[in-house]
């Protein structure tokens, strides 16, 4: 188990540009200027309804207490009926452990899985923040690149050639942030009889479109740690609420980290996840259906401005266009777009090298909006090639 936190570690870690272009846009906004914001990766509903009267039901019946330092069984259990009903797979409710948002989840899987100096297959582009969980783990991340035409996803020949004697893990994430693809079903499997341990970020599963389907990892290995939470799927984010399934070897160190350092997850909370996996699955497909629409209009939208998309998205609400022609510095771009058409997007470089002259447009906001900013898109881009 290994675990630093060294000054010059910190001063390793890169900002997270997505917020930066955020705070930009807020400052702007209070400046009195009308800001669309495409940027951020955060469901634009409420939460369902069940999940606000459970919430509200547990603070009225003085539910605020601590619980288990796990997580209450009521919740393992209902996270565990509903991998099974989802996927067919099996899982102990003794090994999921429930965290504050899924953000810990990570950074707990890291800090019992690696030693100083062990490395993690990560794909490149990659979401921003996986090399600085595996870093203040005391781990290195090990960047594979992917490739734009298969959507950015893993290739498992890659990984091999990537191995070394201090690898100790593949991450994986489909449905995927920043893309918003899925790594089939067969190339999965292949990753996982690699025959390392896998860590598979599940947090934007349930969000997939257009007759796709999403696989968990334990359909192929238990040899994984799974990740996945309720701030995308049921607009649960301010709840921080999150979980991961662990191998059996693996719970008991992973619990004493979590009593030592958050002691139990939030009680409220809790009793709004278990409403959220019991009662919540016709707000789930109404909240599908809007994302679908808006998917379907912003990548037809992007390609006809001229931006590219090799390979459509499916999941998450995300768009990972191709805006090398505009310019091969994304950061630079972002941030002439959040200027002068009063759009916020997020630059591929906050991705990794892979990302860099890319731009990442999230659909979680309303089609009006995003019509006028994509309105706005097009203007400054025609401006610029003009």
């Amino acid at each position: 188990m290994g675990f630093i936190m060294e000054r010059a570690l910190l001063d390793e870690i890169k900002p997270f540009y997505v917020m930066d272009v955020l705070e930009r846009a807020k400052a702007m906004e209070r400046d009195g200027m009308d800001v669309v914001h495409l940027e951020v990766g955060e469901p634009d509903f409420d939460m369902p309804e069940p999940v606000r009267q459970a919430a509200i039901k547990a603070l009225n019946e003085g539910h605020t207490h601590y619980t288990h330092s796990l997580g209450m069984i009521e919740l393992r259990e209902a996270i565990a009926a509903d991998y099974a009903k989802r996927y067919g797979v099996t899982v102990d409710p003794e090994h999921i452990v429930v965290t504050n948002g899924t953000s810990p989840a990570i950074f707990l899987t890291f800090a019992a899985l690696l030693e100083k100096g062990d490395e993690v297959i990560v794909s490149d582009p990659h979401y921003a923040c996986y090399p600085n969980f595996i870093r203040l783990a005391g781990g290195e991340p090990r960047l594979v690149p992917t490739l734009e035409e298969d959507g950015f996803q893993f290739r498992a020949a890659a990984i091999r050639k990537a191995v070394t004697e201090k690898t100790r893990a593949v991450f994986l994430n489909s449905p995927s942030n920043p893309v918003g693809t899925l790594l089939p079903p067969e190339r999965m499997k292949n990753v996982a009889d690699i025959g390392l341990p896998v860590v598979s970020d599940e947090i934007y599963h349930g969000l997939v479109y257009g007759g796709q389907r999403d696989h968990t990892v334990l359909e192929f290995t238990k040899n994984c740690f799974v990740l996945n939470g309720f701030s995308k799927l049921y607009a649960m984010t301010g709840l921080r609420l999150g979980y991961l399934i662990a191998p059996e070897v693996h719970t008991r160190d992973l619990q004493k980290l979590c009593q030592n350092m958050f002691i139990s997850p939030n009680s409220v909370s809790q009793w709004a996840g278990i409403a959220a996996l019991t009662q919540c699955e016709e707000d789930v497909e109404q909240m599908k259906a809007i994302y679908d629409e808006r998917r379907q209009y912003m990548v037809a939208r992007l390609r006809d401005i001229g931006l590219g998309i090799a390979v459509e998205p499916f999941g998450a609400f995300y768009v990972f266009a191709n805006a090398k022609k505009f310019g091969s510095d994304s950061y630079a771009l972002a941030f002439d777009i959040l200027e002068h058409a009063h759009v916020g997007v997020t630059p591929g470089t906050d991705f990794g090298q892979g990302g860099e002259g890319f731009i990442r447009f999230s659909y979680a906001n309303s089609l009006e909006n995003i019509e006028r900013g994509l309105d706005r898109v097009e203007r400054y881009l025609k401006t610029r090639m003009g």
